[in-house]
């Protein structure tokens, strides 16, 4: 990937695969899976600017595997390959893992 920055607060994330059967060992057909809502965060913005001009720096980091809302986001193309720009304020959660 050509060399790519998020601005400010923005962070750039690529979705991971769906899971292919359900937890009763069904094969789920593409039609019929949910986007997941389970990314890995590819690049991050230098941070919030606050009123007084103070850079407040972002709590992801790349690397990260983040939660985010089902409608959160504008998805986009980089190198061929789909991926969303979300505002840190759209990430629910960071998964340890």
């Amino acid at each position: 990937m050509a060399n790519f920055r998020p601005l400010y607060d923005r962070v750039l994330v690529k979705r991971l695969s769906a899971e292919e059967r359900t937890s009763g060992g069904l094969y789920l057909p593409e039609t019929a899976k949910e986007k997941p809502q389970q990314a890995l965060v590819v690049a991050v913005g230098n941070g919030r600017i606050s009123k007084n001009n103070a850079v407040h720096p972002l709590t992801v980091k790349a690397g990260d595997t983040v939660l985010f809302g089902k409608y959160a986001g504008d998805e986009i193309k980089l190198d061929g390959e789909d991926h969303i720009i979300l505002r840190e304020e759209d990430i629910l959660a960071v998964v340890d893992r």
